[in-house]
């Protein structure tokens, strides 16, 4: 039997929103992939402005979508019905309802980045995710954010001043504009191995695919 210290680990970063749910349905299908293969991953969450010039009230979620995509009542409707059944195969609760709303995600990302150091990032993510679609918080929400980072293990004062201070805004940008300078325009996008690009949520079969191609170039 091989000794699990010795396996490779596949680098995985994830380029995304905690407002966009196709984000957490990849991660999700990620998630079993990994779980049906057997690979072990180390994961990075990248930030991504889905809105970055969402006012600080936010939108109506279905008036939003409605003027950005285009969509009718009824396209908007079978897209949250869509989501919601997705949700449900995968373990994940979405609640919409007619006065959902998108807000400015860029002090979210802010407590991410600070979260990255602290070792925290990965629940911390998970924690925004579920804040936002599953128990409908304003994600943009100091409080909100402050009781998430305390949910993943973080010092609530210490994410407070995070918060406060806008330590981490510099290197949010940052690192915003070394992905979108390297084509990402939308998200979820999944980096495997630091070279393979899967933008979307493209299902488990498909990563568990990539997944065992990475693993076979490292092994």
């Amino acid at each position: 039997m091989s000794d699990p210290r010795h396996r490779p680990v596949i680098q995985i970063d994830i380029v995304s929103d905690v407002v966009c749910p196709w984000c957490i349905v990849g991660f999700r299908q990620l998630d079993q992939a990994l779980a049906q293969s057997g690979v072990l991953a180390q994961l990075r969450w990248h930030p991504f402005e889905l809105n970055p010039d969402m006012p600080p009230e936010g939108q109506n979620l279905r008036e939003h979508i409605a003027a950005k995509y285009g969509t009718t009542t009824d396209q908007s409707q079978q897209m949250r019905q869509h989501l919601t059944g997705f949700g449900q195969d995968l373990g994940f609760t979405f609640n919409f309802h007619e006065d959902s709303r998108i807000v400015n995600t860029f002090q979210a990302h802010q407590v991410l980045d600070w979260a990255e150091a602290q070792g925290r990032q990965h629940p911390l993510k998970l924690a925004l995710f579920e804040a936002y679609f599953t128990d409908g918080q304003d994600v943009s929400d100091p409080e909100v954010l402050i009781a998430a980072a305390d949910r993943a293990g973080l010092e609530s004062d210490a994410a407070r001043a995070v918060l406060a201070a806008g330590t981490h805004a510099a290197a949010v940008r940052e690192k915003q504009q070394f992905w979108t300078s390297r084509g990402i325009t939308g998200v979820p996008a999944m980096v495997f191995g630091g070279k393979y690009l899967l933008t979307g949520a493209q299902g488990r079969e498909t990563y568990a695919e990539i997944l065992q191609r990475c693993l076979a170039e490292v092994a």
